[in-house]
């Protein structure tokens, strides 16, 4: 249902290293070359020839960078590797590296400025790497400064400043124009704020086998394949109970309910209470609509439930939906008002016997944990996983790093590149996505992430169709039966 490629952390980067000299006997010399020529390879496939400073630091990574700097040197690129620490220090293997640009005559300085900077048409970025946590070092802060607002950055593995692992930025970070990550793409380039800092990004093969291998905890969404329906299908074989429309608000039930319909569900009842369920009866046809309480009555013959959307935070709505959420043993997406009723207290869904999906935007993130937004924004990697934590359910956090986080700490990170979608309503639509997927497929996850996806991949085909500016919600909705096709 997902099609996925690995994002991996720092330490199953490690590990992959690790297999491929000690397991397999591939020297790391070899993997620095291979991962140098790459960068280099590329650096020439996109910028005309030109000059170049490769800033190199004081750990592997600076050797990447002096094996770049002699390709290029080679290549017949003005070159100069601008040296951020002791070469004395160095690794064994950047160290050997060094050496040999050195013999090679590569032009060589100590010391990084803004002067020196300026006059490159290219930087290199070689000066923290993938073993980078927290905040840099002053000495690092002011060479990071001095490459600040220069257009042609290209990052080696990850931008300096950004953690491999979460894309957390805690001081200062280089914002890269091209990031060449080796082997495999590095899980900070993916989530943001690394993300934004790492421009495009490249993934280039520095010769670790399948053997030397790891398997990984994140992965990066790169296609689905449709939920289908079977010739032995019925309108019940995956129908979805929407709960939610408070008067005022009738329009995002709406929305969900036509959403799951599009993204296959055979049948879509919308519950709300009952001056709302009467107005919303002489909306569309396709939707049938029943006044709450008595529509919980469908609760047993739904196939996914979609519980929020436009409910209102009327203290006996939010009743309902917490006996809802923790109690009804079916699949579950909770969004919206729906997670509104869980603030503070994630850890009453630990209760349920299966997971439920939760599917909120950063500031209802922030009130689930009990977290500003700003911290959430700041740390989005560390937010969901923890929200998935607390509450047993898969969660999904809103944002153009859509992420999808499993109670077993998976994560499966789904990029839209799609700005039109930060429109009204467009939560409401990706919430009757998820729940048509969860009413065809038993792993909350997968068809969280796919519904994820397929969101996404709406949103693509309507800018598309009509431009990057002025998509609304049904624009999305009409979307989905050809991007799932």
């Amino acid at each position: 249902m997902i099609q996925t490629l690995p994002l991996y952390d720092a330490g199953e980067m490690r590990a992959a290293d690790a297999g491929a000299i000690e397991t397999v006997g591939i020297p790391g010399a070899v993997l620095m070359e291979r991962a140098g020529l790459a960068a280099a390879d590329e650096i020439v496939r996109v910028y005309p020839r030109t000059s170049v400073a490769v800033v190199c630091g004081g750990g592997n990574n600076g050797g990447d960078g002096f094996v770049v700097g002699r390709h290029l040197h080679a290549a017949g690129w003005d070159v100069e590797c601008l040296l951020a620490s002791d070469p004395a220090t160095l690794p064994a293997d950047a160290r050997r590296n060094h050496e040999v640009a050195a013999r090679l005559q590569v032009p060589m300085r100590e010391g990084v400025s803004r002067a020196r900077l300026r006059r490159a048409d290219v930087i290199v970025d070689a000066l923290l790497g993938t073993g980078f946590r927290g905040a840099p070092r002053p000495e690092a802060v002011q060479v990071i400064a001095a490459m600040h607002d220069h257009p042609g950055i290209v990052a080696l593995d990850v931008p300096s400043g950004v953690d491999a692992s979460t894309g957390v930025i805690a001081g200062e970070a280089v914002a890269a124009e091209v990031t060449v990550c080796f082997h495999g793409r590095k899980v900070g380039t993916a989530v943001d704020p690394g993300r934004s800092a790492s421009g495009r990004v490249v993934v280039a093969d520095i010769g670790i086998p399948a053997q030397a291998d790891v398997a990984t905890t994140a992965v990066l969404a790169a296609g689905i394949t449709a939920p289908a329906k079977q010739p032995g299908d019925t309108k019940y074989s995956a129908a979805v109970l929407v709960l939610g429309g408070a008067r005022g608000f009738t329009g995002a039930p709406l929305m969900t309910a036509l959403a799951a319909l599009r993204a296959s569900a055979g049948l879509a009842w919308i519950g709300s209470p009952p001056d709302a369920a009467r107005i919303l009866e002489a909306r569309v046809p396709e939707v049938m609509v029943r006044p709450l309480p008595n529509a919980l009555e469908l609760l047993e013959r739904a196939g996914a439930v979609a519980l929020g959307p436009g409910l209102g935070r009327d203290e006996e709505m939010l009743a309902m939906a917490r006996e809802v959420g923790v109690g009804h043993a079916g699949p579950v997406v909770i969004d919206a008002d729906g997670l509104f009723a869980f603030n503070g207290a994630l850890e009453q869904l630990r209760a349920r016997k299966r997971p439920a999906v939760l599917t909120p935007h950063e500031g209802e993130m922030g009130r689930l944990l009990g977290e500003p937004s700003e911290w959430v924004r700041a740390n989005r990697l560390e937010a969901v996983r923890r929200a998935a934590e607390a509450s047993g359910c898969v969660v999904l956090l809103k944002g153009a790093d859509t992420l999808v986080a499993g109670p077993d700490g998976r994560v499966c990170v789904s990029h839209a590149g799609v700005p039109g979608l930060a429109t009204a309503g467009s939560g409401d639509v990706l919430t009757g996505v998820v729940a048509a997927m969860l009413a065809r497929e038993a792993d909350a996850w997968v068809a969280t992430a796919a519904a994820a996806e397929a969101h996404g991949a709406a949103g693509r085909a309507a800018t598309e169709r009509l431009g990057p500016s002025g998509i609304i919600a049904t624009d999305v909705i009409e979307s989905l039966p050809g991007v799932l096709r």
